[in-house]
């Protein structure tokens, strides 16, 4: 197996855990602890490019985090000693990737939905390397909710980076791809509010919908988004690398839908960085 086929083996399962996934992460620059938090599946956006499967039901559909600690502490050592070595997809990935980057609550669903937020960074801060970041894959949503503040807290002292999700720049384009009747407007806010008391990580995904790519129009509107929110340490510009399972109007997704070409995706980076002034990183789907 290739670093390639590595790199697009994001699944949410490993062996015999239940929560706990590693992954070969492009934007990590070395192995991410996933976190599956919402192994039910239950999500507050519906993705037009979201590669869960929910057309089937999760063996585990509730999350248990004392399982999840004893998982998170044998995963660590497993990746301390090398044994990570041993398992696919890591056996032919050079031993300078295999070095643990971050823990990541992310997973099938929104994790900022978790009900036992705090409570949840608390253990991974406890139990992570001290060099080892924690990272909030976020779509937003939830970013207002007093008990993920709380964990927001717990992270900022604990080498914490909040990654949100921002897949547009105006509400109809929002719409179309994201999928949710959670109002633009609140998502903007809730960025904005959190990049306030800390640096934040925007993570923009960008595809063609039947040959099309967003408009130039739409570039530049997301571009002013960034100017109003300010406070970001990077823009992360990617487009789809792995197949899509949604369904939309009783069309499978990925029947329709294609990855930007490397051009594409530098141009769009190139935008973020002369239009709103922040440092931009592109992540190919080839």
């Amino acid at each position: 197996m290739t670093i390639l086929a590595a790199h697009r083996q994001h699944s949410r399962r490993f062996e015999d855990f239940k929560y706990v996934y590693p992954v070969l992460s492009r934007r990590s620059h070395g192995i991410s602890i996933g976190l599956n938090v919402n192994p039910d599946k239950a999500c507050n956006f519906d993705c037009i490019y979201c590669q869960v499967d929910r057309t089937t039901e999760s063996a585990v559909k509730n999350f248990d985090l004392v399982v999840a600690e004893e998982e998170l502490r044998d995963m660590l050592e497993m990746i301390r000693s090398g044994e990570i070595a041993q398992h696919e997809p890591f056996k032919s990935v050079p031993r300078d990737l295999l070095r643990l980057n971050d823990i990541a609550l992310s997973g099938d669903a929104e994790p900022t939905t978790l009900p036992n937020f705090a409570e949840t960074i608390s253990i991974m801060a406890r139990v992570k390397p001290k060099d080892a970041k924690i990272v909030l894959i976020t779509d937003a949503g939830g970013l207002d909710r007093s008990d993920v503040k709380r964990g927001l807290e717990i992270m900022d002292a604990n080498n914490g980076e909040v990654w949100a999700k921002l897949d547009a720049g105006m509400e109809d384009y929002f719409k179309l791809i994201n999928r949710t009747k959670i109002p633009f407007a609140r998502i903007l806010k809730n960025i904005a509010q959190t990049a306030k008391v800390r640096p934040i990580v925007i993570q923009s995904l960008f595809l063609k919908i039947r040959g099309e790519g967003p408009s130039t129009e739409e570039i530049g509107e997301y571009c002013r988004r960034l100017r109003e929110i300010g406070n970001i340490k990077l823009v992360q510009v990617y487009t789809i690398a792995r197949k899509a399972l949604t369904v939309v109007d009783g069309v499978p997704a990925w029947q329709f839908l294609s990855a930007l070409s490397n051009e594409e995706v530098d141009a769009i980076a190139e935008r973020v960085r002369n239009e709103a002034g922040v440092k931009a990183e592109g992540f190919y789907g080839n």
